[in-house]
């Protein structure tokens, strides 16, 4: 059954890439989608059936060199069956959503075929994201990798005619391969230490690594420690963490089932995979997860900041993907694995269904993207709107506070939020409570302004005031010009084959949360049995969470987190709700991580289940602190787009600099041009200029025009035809050759 969830992708690939003009285009479309669909199906059987018990399906040989032996072959457990859901569904219901949404395209000419190709690019992107998930070695893991990288850049390049779509595709291509080179030698180092690139090998030697040292960079560094960071900055490029995040945003200019696709569940979740696929080993490396930790708070306030003054819609949601991403590191730099996947599983179908309700926004508004060309869309567009509602509700996180009642986003959020508490860093969880008040802000500001008010979609909303007065964004990434007739139009509400992804997507973003909360993140048990991790007696006090109805909290209301961290046998004391960043590290350094025991789909030491009990210890001041961001987000943005909708632009006009910073993007771009590629450039021009064209192309045309000419004609002059000069020749060589050997010495 896996191998058929593997392959079949693959195989609807190919018949739409080489066999549509057999089968036909539209046969074609429909038998990849099913193909897909039936994966889904299938995915959902293993993952509700599947034996907690780790195995492997052997297909194939694969690479065999010297002690370098691997094999294509599928490693099953709890977290790939997770990933193998998130996968299939999110990928099935794209394509299902493709057959409507691509069904007639500007960007491609009067009688051209493009959906063939467009569905064998989905088919093999969904492909190679299952051999990434399902692989049993770094080898074939890394095959995976790079098959995920060369299909996101033909998806993103998909307007090929698009001179943004080109340059997109290549920034997300050299971006990536940043992030990859690292992850090469995360393998090279692992194979160097361990002889072995098999995930179980690496897994048993890591309790080794962690007591070695390796040289490189000229400096010695832990072994653990080093191979650590690298496998994370090799996932900082697939998940777009900050630093290498600037590919991200720029993948929207492919079609929206691609953002969709890339976004919600697949590519960007890789490097959230690698990292808890890699537990056993990061256990060992407390200060890498503590930098794993402070990146992706930082990432998840930027990306929420950015997304603050975005206007493109497909744009906010992209910054809101990579804030959410750096939610999900900061749980597994905590080492609550559970918690990182948890809102990973969740974030997939919230995610997916905002980015599918955009694509229909933008369907019903032929091709407008910018949110200030909206307004007053419900009536219009009134399926959409309730699943775009649904979709906001679960991604800002509302909800019953104290409770397991409430939309998939609250639990997963607040699970990692309650992480970030326990580890005692005070930066990670502050970060997190600004980005879930900005995450609340930017997605009711999408819903106000695209949804309510007066519309602003027909000819006369062009001289309407825009969102920000300062900065005006093109009207569309698409090309299209102010006062084209389009804008005339009146919205219409999406076909069928686009809307029941939403629906089905839709009951994810509702119950999700609430069906999985216990066995990801709320239950200690039960946590290790669903991912098959060896029971522990002191494993946790259960279910943390008031209104279980089995379970009270651990800590008085109000304690500290030093007192609650103290009462479920937790890390090291804080000082009110800011606690020492340093403090988890450095603990872990001076005490051990503990035993860290193998066998299940995560591993978790002493260190990380404390952790987690301080966690589930959690006053309920901590708890309730992210339902309080959301509600903060949502005033302002009431206030900002239904209650008074000029003041925005007063706001932009008195805070100009911090405005302009944000829609900007922090001037990353900027600097990153000015660092990286100018002075690449000048060097790219120096080597072509003084290295191919002085020294290369010199050398080259003097040897051919000049020294060759000179001595072919003084050859030409030494073919005399007389044999006395030929005779004299060999006499002047003779004597040349006795004169040698005379001062040489001869020949010893």
């Amino acid at each position: 059954m896996t191998t058929f969830i593997l392959l079949a992708p693959l195989v609807g690939a190919l018949l739409c890439g080489f066999g549509w003009r057999a089968i036909g285009e539209g046969a074609a479309c429909w038998l990849a989608t099913g193909l897909l669909g039936l994966c889904a199906v299938l995915s959902w059987v293993v993952f509700l059936s599947l034996d907690p018990a780790t195995t492997q399906v052997t297909l194939l040989r694969f690479i065999e060199s010297g002690t370098l032996s691997t094999e294509w072959s599928i490693r099953l457990d709890r977290l790939t069956a997770i990933m193998l859901v998130v996968i299939t569904t999110v990928s099935a219901l794209v394509h299902l959503y493709s057959l409507g949404y691509m069904a007639h395209d500007d960007n491609f000419r009067e009688g051209e075929s493009y959906r063939p190709r467009f569905f064998a690019y989905l088919s093999f992107f969904t492909f190679a994201m299952l051999a990434l998930v399902t692989a049993d070695n770094l080898v074939q893991l890394f095959f995976g990798w790079e098959g995920v990288g060369v299909a996101s850049y033909l998806l993103i390049g998909f307007y090929f005619r698009k001179p943004s779509a080109n340059a997109a595709a290549i920034k997300a291509f050299v971006v990536n391969r940043v992030g990859d080179f690292a992850f090469l030698l995360a393998i090279f180092a692992l194979f160097f230490l361990v002889d072995s690139i098999r995930l179980d090998d690496i897994f048993a030697a890591a309790p080794a690594l962690a007591d070695r040292t390796i040289t490189f960079a000229w400096t010695t560094f832990n072994a653990a420690e080093l191979v650590a960071f690298l496998l994370f900055f090799g996932a900082m490029g697939k998940s777009a963490q900050l630093f290498l995040h600037t590919w991200l945003p720029d993948a929207m200019e492919g079609p929206t089932p691609v953002s969709a696709l890339i976004h919600a569940a697949t590519m960007v979740t890789a490097g959230v995979f690698l990292v808890t696929r890699m537990s056993p080993l990061m256990e060992y490396a407390p200060y890498a997860k503590t930098f794993i930790m402070y990146i992706g708070a930082a990432t998840a306030v930027f990306a929420s900041s950015v997304a603050l003054v975005q206007n493109d819609i497909k744009r906010v949601i992209a910054y809101s993907t990579c804030s959410h991403l750096g939610y999900m590191f900061v749980a597994a730099g905590a080492g609550i694995y559970g918690a990182a996947m948890f809102h990973l599983f969740t974030h997939a179908f919230f995610k997916a269904m905002l980015f599918l309700g955009a694509g229909s926004v933008i369907h019903a508004t032929h091709h407008e993207q910018d949110m200030r060309r909206y307004g007053g869309l419900r009536t219009y567009i009134p399926w959409t709107y309730r699943a775009m509602l649904v979709g906001t509700l679960a991604i800002t996180g509302v909800g019953i506070p104290l409770t397991t009642i409430g939309f998939a986003g609250m639990l997963s959020k607040d699970a990692v939020v309650e992480s970030a508490w326990a580890t005692g860093s005070g930066f990670a969880f502050w970060a997190l409570l600004a980005a879930a008040a900005m995450t609340s802000f930017y997605s009711w500001r999408l819903m106000f302004m695209t949804f309510f008010g007066a519309p602003r979609w027909g000819s006369a909303g062009h001289g309407a005031q825009g969102d920000h007065a300062l900065a005006r964004a093109p009207l569309h990434e698409g090309g299209h010009a102010e006062g084209q007739g389009h804008h005339d139009r009146v919205p219409h509400e999406s076909p069928a084959v686009m809307l029941i992804p939403l629906g089905v997507l839709a009951l994810g973003a509702i119950f999700a949360g609430m069906i999985w909360y216990k066995p990801f993140f709320g239950d200690v048990a039960k946590m290790q049995a669903f991912f098959a991790m060896p029971a522990e007696e002191a494993a946790g006090p259960g279910e943390a969470r008031a209104g279980d109805g089995d379970a009270e909290p651990a800590a008085e209301p109000g304690a500290t987190p030093s007192e609650a961290a103290e009462a479920a046998g937790g890390l090291a004391a804080a000082d009110g709700m800011a606690p020492s960043a340093e403090a988890p590290a450095e603990e872990a350094l001076a005490e051990g991580v503990g035993e860290v025991p193998l066998g299940g789909a995560i591993a978790m030491s002493e260190s990380s289940l404390r952790t987690i009990e301080a966690a589930h210890a959690s006053p309920w001041t901590v708890r309730i602190s992210p339902f309080l961001a959301m509600l903060i987000g949502l005033g302002l943005a009431w206030l900002f787009y239904v209650r008074d909708p000029s003041l925005p632009g007063r706001v932009a006009a008195t805070n100009a600099p911090l405005y302009r910073f944000l829609l900007n993007k922090w001037y990353f771009d900027e600097i990153y041009d000015f660092v990286f590629v100018r002075p690449a450039l000048a060097i790219g021009r120096l080597f072509w200029r003084a290295g191919d064209g002085a020294v290369i192309d010199g050398s080259i045309n003097t040897v051919a025009m000049g020294i060759v000419p000179t001595l072919t004609k003084a050859a030409g002059r030494a073919q005399s035809g007389y044999v006395f000069h030929y005779a004299f020749t060999m006499v002047i060589g003779i004597a040349l050759l006795l004169t040698w050997f005379t001062i040489t010495g001869g020949v010893e």
